[in-house]
């Protein structure tokens, strides 16, 4: 079904895979090809989009700009703050401000609203694209009106993913995007390019989110394709139309890959001319002999329904193996969450013969797209004779938000939405609520499936310290709209008698003319921004300074630690213009006592720059100065941060709250084996964190501190490895790396945060 190579492996003609083994010289030779593998990484796809966005000069070390950026109302103010800080007077590039995450305004009063009219202010001050709340999704609206063959895009939401359209996305934090609005770039080595070689076609029933959880749960635990370009080539991309190309590319970023992207053909012509936008089109694809520094063969007439179970996307079976073995599943899951505290109950959905969930939902930029819904609509018309089936009457309930008013208009337009809520489901707006967990969220112990981007603790309502737990597994919509008809008994799309129609979709430009606010390229510098009480300016951060002393204020054992679980989305969301305010809930679902002692060791630096040392400061300072070296050192020369240690942080959203809101409380570092994504350890240097990697979690504990001399000059002179000590009982030395960085990154750790470094 999917097979990864061990090594490399040159595509010829776009169809002969050649694996990258001893005989590969003399094939490529019978074939008429005689080049070498640097030559052969320049005949992808991925050379080509990067190489015309690349301005250093040089090959490997990428300075990006890109085309377009976007941002939601979760993470635009924040971005347009540091940028103003940093010295921006207009957007220098089209910036695509959306409203779908807070766009229900159903928390703190005035306060997502406030942050609405404050972005489309924004946008006329300084030239920029303002989407209304309810009216597309982010991603949506991106594919429809932004994306382009050759093009890259850079957003601040980790499911920044165009791939299918020919166009490279990239899921940062904020920090990235206010660089290129101060006209700086977005700085990388040369990724690995994989690729990832479709044929076959997917049985009836199979949809793209089967394809994409099959894909997640080969790659994602092994690490292949991490921090790496996914190419998609192949013939079977022919035979998938390009929504069910996009739900699959969408959901690329829970492989942990950089970016995405695909081959073009005449679908993709044919999507873009529909909206207009006939010139954003050109054939992409790789040369006669490219060569990829990893493989993958999907055969999609291999892929069964699949479903993820709690808690990540990786946690693929296929439904019938659940089927046949729901217990032993569900014992091996809840043991597996017995180590992070959630203690789950999936043996009662275990009943009269099946696996009962209580709640369905098919939304946002994956679940939402125009064909998926037509799919549940065939599901549904295809029981009582063609006269429709009811989703349930009792507990079990069913909501569809369509991606965006253009593909809703068109649902209504064809009968689509009469037939899903004449069979009790209902119909929202264009809203991203259900994957992050701001909306339709379930009872305690009650099993949502969904088809979204993400089922992580904490995305639907989970509070483990609370009692209180939720769980969510994601499905494709068309097994979803089989289990919804089933009366919510989990159910496989190719397990029914359904006929899926091919439809056609009518765009209609219009809905976006008459709402969007489209000032690109026009800024109004008179213009006032309007801010409304809760938007805050980001308080000071200070500077790296000589000698850092940190306390370990949480240490977390989990394999993989979410940035959900860092700062919590959900309610949390209302504060996100609020530095203060949102930093009060930073890790308050995994360690509630976290804020606290974060904030008594802020109290320690306050007492190290008013007053004579006294109880931990003094006692501290006397075993500072007995390490060799340091018998000179004063609390002038140090400053003193919190710290947390997680074996692997950094999963999922690409929020830069969850580090910015560290930084607020007086964070300096952050501890770990290994990041789990470029994205949270790039959010960490733009706040002034230092991204320590340390090998062994055994030799410090929560609670403990650790001294780090000179650290500034380890960070200037780019030491490989960095001194700490341990300051127990006795005095032990461990070592830290703070592995690449270039020599910004490094100037930004060093002035303290992205902002200082552009004051500076």
């Amino acid at each position: 079904m999917i097979k990864l190579y061990d090594n490399g492996a040159w595509l010829v003609n776009g169809s002969q895979i050649i694996p990258d083994d001893a005989d590969a010289e003399k094939k490529l030779k019978q074939l008429g090809f005689l080049i070498s593998k640097e030559e052969g990484r320049k005949g992808t796809i991925s050379y080509g989009i990067l190489a015309a966005h690349n301005n250093s000069g040089n090959e490997s070390n990428l300075c990006l700009k890109f085309d377009s950026l976007t941002s939601h109302d979760i993470t635009y103010v924040g971005i347009i703050q540091t940028a103003r800080a940093s010295g921006m007077d207009k957007f220098p590039m089209p910036y695509v401000l959306t409203n779908c995450h807070n766009s229900l305004c159903a928390v703190g009063g005035t306060i997502n609203q406030d942050d609405h009219v404050f972005a489309l202010s924004a946008a006329q001050k300084y030239g920029g694209i303002y989407v209304p709340p309810h009216l597309a999704v982010i991603h949506s609206y991106n594919r429809e009106m932004m994306a382009g063959c050759g093009k890259m895009i850079l957003g601040s939401d980790s499911h920044t993913r165009y791939g299918a359209l020919g166009t490279m996305a990239v899921g940062e934090g904020g920090g990235e995007l206010a660089k290129q609005l101060a006209g700086r770039t977005y700085d990388i080595n040369y990724p690995q390019v994989v690729g990832v070689y479709l044929k076959g076609e997917p049985s009836t029933g199979v949809g793209p989110q089967d394809v994409a959880l099959a894909i997640i749960g080969a790659v994602f635990k092994n690490g292949y394709v991490k921090n790496k370009v996914m190419e998609f080539v192949g013939e079977g991309i022919s035979k998938l139309s390009v929504d069910f190309r996009n739900g699959i590319d969408v959901m690329t970023t829970e492989t942990t890959c950089w970016s995405s992207i695909w081959k073009t053909d005449e679908e993709v012509k044919t999507y873009l001319n529909l909206r207009g936008r006939e010139s954003d089109y050109r054939e992409l694809k790789c040369s006669g002999a490219a060569y990829y520094d990893g493989f993958i063969t999907v055969d999609l007439s291999a892929i069964e329904s699949c479903i993820a179970l709690p808690f990540h996307p990786s946690n693929v079976y296929t439904v019938k193996e659940l089927q046949n073995n729901a217990k032993d599943i569900f014992a091996k899951i809840e043991e597996e969450n017995k180590s992070s505290g959630i203690k789950l109950n999936l043996g009662i959905k275990r009943r009269d013969g099946g696996i009962w969930a209580e709640q369905a939902i098919v939304a946002g930029c994956s679940g939402g797209i125009f064909e998926n819904i037509m799919a549940v609509t065939d599901v549904i018309k295809s029981f009582n004779e063609g006269k429709g089936a009811s989703t349930g009457n009792g507990n079990f309930s069913m909501s569809v938000y369509p991606e965006s008013q253009s593909t809703y208009l068109e649902l209504v337009k064809n009968g689509a939405v009469e037939t899903m809520m004449k069979a009790g489901i209902l119909v929202r707006e264009a809203f991203c609520g259900p994957c992050f967990g701001a909306g339709d969220t379930p009872a305690n112990n009650e099993l949502s499936v969904r088809h979204v981007t993400r089922n992580f603790p904490n995305r639907e309502g989970s509070k483990p310290n609370d009692g209180q737990i939720a769980c969510v597994a994601l499905m494709d919509a068309r097994s979803i709209a089989a289990t919804a008809v089933n009366g919510g008994k989990i159910t496989a799309a190719t397990d029914i008698d359904v006929k899926f129609g091919k439809y056609k979709f009518f765009f209609d430009r219009t809905i976006y003319d008459k709402r969007v606010y489209d000032g690109m390229g026009r800024p109004m510098p008179e213009k006032e921004l309007v801010f409304g009480p809760n938007i805050k300016d980001w308080p000071k951060m200070p500077a790296l300074p000589d000698n850092l002393l940190i306390k370990i204020v949480s240490f977390i054992t989990d394999p993989v630690t979410t940035t959900d679980e860092l700062i919590p989305s959900g309610e949390t969301s209302s504060y996100r213009s609020n530095p203060l305010k949102l930093a009060e809930f930073t890790l308050s679902r995994k360690d509630p006592g976290y804020v606290q002692r974060a904030k008594e060791v802020q109290a320690l630096e306050k007492q190290r720059n008013t007053e004579a040392a006294h109880g931990d400061l003094k006692s501290m300072l006397e075993k500072i100065q007995k390490i060799e070296g340091c018998s000179g050192i004063t609390l002038s020369g140090i400053g003193i941060g919190s710290s947390i240690f997680a074996r692997k942080p950094g999963d999922g959203s690409a929020r830069e709250q969850a580090a910015s809101c560290q930084r607020v409380l007086g964070a300096s570092a952050n501890l770990a084996l290994e990041y789990a994504t470029k994205r949270y350890r790039s959010n960490l240097i733009n706040w002034g964190i230092l991204p320590f990697l340390v090998t062994d979690d055994k030799a410090f504990a929560n609670g403990d501190f650790i001294f780090f001399p000179d650290i500034k000059k380890a960070v200037q002179e780019k030491h490989e490895k960095i001194r700490g000590f341990v300051l127990g009982d006795a005095v032990t030395e461990i070592q830290a790396m703070l592995g690449e960085l270039t020599d910004a990154e490094r100037q930004i750790l060093i002035d303290g945060c992205l902002i200082n470094y552009y004051a500076r």
